[in-house]
């Protein structure tokens, strides 16, 4: 649903810095609705290819109406900084909203990150990097980055796997500017590295918080096999997790209804808006 399609009576609170003297992109736009509190928290990361792309372009907003407050976070693209400043902006966001959550009426222990393509790569990493203190930087350490939940729409979890999995007509991951190479500050296969310490699949242990995974079987840009490799990793770590792959479905746009469903219900079962037993 585009942004200016927005329920009445909600709140909107624009460009909230969650960083000391933020970069102009480290800024989020919470939106409240006159629901009885607290209430649980979407964060919704945008996609880009990690270069571009904006907390303005979409959020789900028919959400909003069903009594979940809705944020979206804008991050330091590649242009800017390179990886991990992509997850140390989320996750500061995770840690600000959870810091100032009886002020807007959020409750604490029922956020779930939601994202598409890179954004969708984002939120997977939340899930499963609330033990890695390094991408904790910044203010309210004392703070817990974690969440209750992910939905990961066709996100990329291996850069290096990416090429040999692709359509024939799809984009090439390997080249030197490809938005994989960019993100790391060099060519993919000459920085495993630095994809791996990029890659969710590294992080995953047991206690990652229930996924749902969603991916189109004729993706051009981010090949299907990427959310095999989760879902594989996700698996056999005992987390619960959830994979729909959409038949014939492209780069989002899906027309499944049950895409919707699927999402739907996961929320609801993880998060739920008047469901305050649903925790972290």
């Amino acid at each position: 649903m585009p942004i200016a399609s927005l329920p009445p009576d909600v709140t909107v609170l624009r460009d909230l810095a969650y960083a000391p003297d933020p970069h102009p992109r480290q800024r989020l736009d919470l939106y409240l609705p006159p629901h009885e509190t607290p209430l649980p928290l979407i964060i919704w990361v945008h996609g880009g290819a990690f270069r571009a792309g904006s907390k303005d372009d979409y959020i789900p907003a028919e959400y909003l109406a069903e009594g979940y407050a809705v944020a979206a976070v804008n991050y330091r693209l590649s242009q800017h900084a390179l990886w991990p400043a992509q997850i140390v902006d989320c996750k500061a966001a995770v840690r600000w909203l959870r810091s100032h959550a009886g002020d807007y009426g959020l409750d604490p222990q029922r956020f779930a990150a939601w994202g598409s393509s890179a954004g969708g790569h984002l939120v997977a990493m939340l899930g499963v990097t609330r033990h890695v203190r390094a991408f904790e930087q910044g203010e309210h350490l004392d703070i817990l980055s974690s969440i209750s939940a992910v939905v990961d729409y066709y996100g990329p979890t291996d850069f290096l796997q990416m090429d040999a999995h692709r359509l024939p007509e799809g984009m090439v991951h390997d080249a030197a500017d490809s938005p994989e190479s960019q993100l790391v500050g060099g060519a993919i296969q000459e920085h495993p590295e630095r994809v791996a310490a990029a890659n969710p699949v590294t992080y995953v242990t047991g206690d990652a918080p229930p996924f749902l995974i969603v991916h189109g079987d004729r993706d051009p840009l981010v090949p299907h096999h990427q959310s095999t490799l989760l879902y594989t990793a996700l698996r056999s770590a005992g987390v619960p997790v959830e994979f729909y792959t959409v038949p014939g479905g492209g780069h989002g746009g899906f027309t499944d209804p049950r895409v919707d469903e699927l999402t739907r219900a996961f929320l609801a079962r993880t998060i739920g808006a008047g469901r305050p037993e649903a925790g972290a």
